[in-house]
């Protein structure tokens, strides 16, 4: 004899769909959580606000003057003109790359040199990601307000 009534079986399969529909929420969660990649300037890379270990990006102007190439590895400093991080990467570097150019690179940051995988420079005169753009006016902000500082203590 079926022991099972079925508003039991009912309550049984409702609760065995519960459970697969939470088990693959957690999966999509954890492959969207892995594949965030956060948007860090210089200066936030020193004040420690950036992940060691982890995948980001790393945004800002070209140091001119910085830029040294072995074949395809290629050193660079890349500034919010108040910190400064070298960058090292290993590959073909974008037609529009140029020193004092903007530069969103993607890569991990390990014993204070960023490791790019990846580097993006500008595609126009008046384009630059905002999160670069944003980090830049905070830093020229900054820059203004020191200079101001000096100003008036002499």
């Amino acid at each position: 004899m079926n022991k099972w009534k079925p508003r039991h079986k009912r309550i049984a399969i409702a609760a065995g769909v519960l459970v697969v529909v939470g088990i693959a929420a957690t999966f999509v969660l954890q492959a969207f959580q892995s594949n965030l990649v956060f948007f860090y300037s210089p200066s936030q890379i020193f004040s420690k606000e950036a992940p060691t270990g982890r995948t980001f990006r790393l945004g800002g102007l070209v140091v001119a003057g910085s830029l040294k190439r072995d074949g395809v590895d290629v050193a660079f400093d890349v500034t919010d003109t108040i910190k400064t991080v070298p960058v090292q990467f290993t590959g073909i570097l974008p037609d529009l790359f140029k020193e004092g150019k903007g530069v969103v690179a993607q890569g991990q940051l390990k014993d204070g040199i960023f490791h790019a995988k990846e580097v993006l420079a500008k595609h126009d005169e008046n384009y630059m990601p905002p999160e670069a753009a944003q980090a830049l006016k905070n830093a020229a902000a900054m820059n203004a307000k020191t200079a101001a500082t000096l100003v008036q203590g002499q």
